[in-house]
């Protein structure tokens, strides 16, 4: 057994950089990864869909938003060159993670870790022992027991970019972020997309009418909704796919996306043997530091429990690497925004009115149409709302649902006055540019002098 100063399991968003900077201080890194270096934002997640989005939001431009703006534009989708174009994108940013590692000094095993002892780590043929493990393992999808399913070449968020030919008729399970984006993204491109969700409503984590806004959009672009709906089996045969719903309707299609949600990727850490402690749903438990039951080895990302984004593991790798340096940094330290690249984008950052007041807090909200912003107005894309949540005591922001064009982006507006601890009253004081979409922010906060 080898003794190194640090092991890393998992190439994510997290454990990338943590291992670099240890490497390049002098320490002795080994990172593991069983697949494609850069976990899933790289290889499945992040980066290939927003470059699929931006194929199919130029094939979206000729609808009815630019006939409103007297322009008519005629196109015509090479799918197989769209998929290529992700596929690009996914290569270049592994190889780009590899060159990182290797220049660092990091030694990459190619190969699934698991735990043979307290901070014991093997695989690949070669086992480790050092004073600090730090699990990056993030999450897989997660394939729901449905009968038939098993037996049939359905693809998921991990599998969807191997494809080369459009579907005439693409049947998504789920419709929750990933099935909505990938299932507009599909329709945009000419395919009937057909998402199907057992909540009454899509992404249903989020505000009603954030549901409604979204559910229009895709609804215009020929999207179709089977909502309330339970699969009860799935077949597949002579090339294509039939889903069986509860009440005896049946959806055929000709490939078929599952996007239920992901669970943890722990199944092959043997985390018994490493005295490492897995709730019940299979994440690791770790303190408000980011360690686990067992002293010296850490999680990071997604694989304790954590929201599911990439610039959350990126700040739990900064909490990490000042916590073992003697820093005071703990989880959830700072103010969480995230945004689903819909069209509209929704933007949301800290608590909405029912989440503060679950909390105690004297909360008030205030919403603006989105056609109350002249930006929108005069390039014809109102869809959506802006609204503030409020402390009414304090005068603290405590959150915001944006949804609309470039929403993923205005949410940062409010993270940082947030972060800041200024009240709503700054924001309202602020004199944004006109007629940026941003110059609605301070009149959303006017609202609340009424």
């Amino acid at each position: 057994m080898e003794k190194v100063d640090l092991v890393v399991i998992g190439s994510g968003q997290g454990g990338v950089p943590l291992a670099a900077d240890y490497a390049r201080e002098g320490r002795q890194v080994v990172l593991f990864e069983r697949g494609a270096l850069g976990g899933s934002c790289v290889n499945y997640g992040c980066l290939p869909s927003k470059a699929f989005l931006a194929s199919a939001a130029v094939a979206a431009r000729g609808g009815s938003r630019a006939a409103t703006l007297g322009v008519r534009v005629e196109t015509a989708v090479d799918f197989g060159r769209v998929m290529e174009h992700a596929r690009e994108v996914i290569r270049g940013s592994s190889a780009g993670t590899g060159k990182r590692l290797e220049a660092a000094g990091v030694r990459v095993v190619n190969a699934e870790a698991s735990f043979t002892g307290e901070r014991q780590v093997a695989g690949g043929g070669a086992e480790f022992q050092a004073e600090t493990v730090v699990i990056d393992t993030g999450s897989v999808p997660f394939v729901p027991p449905i009968p038939g399913l098993a037996d049939t070449p359905f693809m998921t968020y991990r599998d969807f970019w191997g494809m080369e030919e459009l579907p005439r008729k693409m049947l998504i399970i789920g419709g929750g972020y990933i099935g909505v984006e990938l299932g507009q993204g599909m329709a945009r491109l000419g395919s009937e997309t057909h998402i199907v969700e057992m909540e009454e409503r899509i992404i249903s984590r989020e505000e009603e009418d954030t549901s409604e806004v979204i559910a229009a959009s895709l609804r215009e672009d020929g999207v179709v909704l089977h909502l309330g709906a339970r699969v009860e089996s799935v077949s597949h045969r002579d090339g294509a796919f039939t889903l069986s719903l509860a009440g005896g309707e049946e959806l055929a299609g000709d490939a078929l996306l599952v996007a239920i949600g992901q669970r943890p990727a722990t199944e092959a850490l043997a985390a018994d043997a490493g005295g490492v402690e897995l709730d019940e749903r299979g994440f690791v438990k770790v303190d408000e530091r980011l360690q686990t039951s067992c002293p010296g080895v850490y999680a990071i990302g997604d694989v304790h429990g954590g929201p599911a984004f990439t610039h959350v593991a990126w700040e739990d790798y900064r909490r990490l690497k000042a916590i073992l340096a003697g820093g005071e940094r703990r989880a959830g330290d700072r103010v969480l925004a995230y945004a689903f690249f819909s069209d509209p984008q929704v933007g949301r950052v800290g608590l909405t009115r029912e989440e503060a007041a679950a909390r105690g807090l004297p909360a008030r909200e205030v919403t603006i149409p989105l056609d109350w912003v002249a930006m929108a107005q005069i390039s014809a894309d109102t869809r959506g709302f802006y609204r503030l949540v409020v402390n009414e005591e304090t005068e603290e922001i405590l959150g915001a649902t944006l949804v609309g064009v470039a929403a993923a982006e205005l949410v940062h507006v409010i993270l940082a006055h947030m972060e800041a601890g200024s009240s709503w009253r700054l924001l309202e004081q602020s004199v944004h540019v006109h007629p940026a979409l941003a110059e609605g922010l301070p009149t959303l906060a006017r609202q609340l002098l009424e």
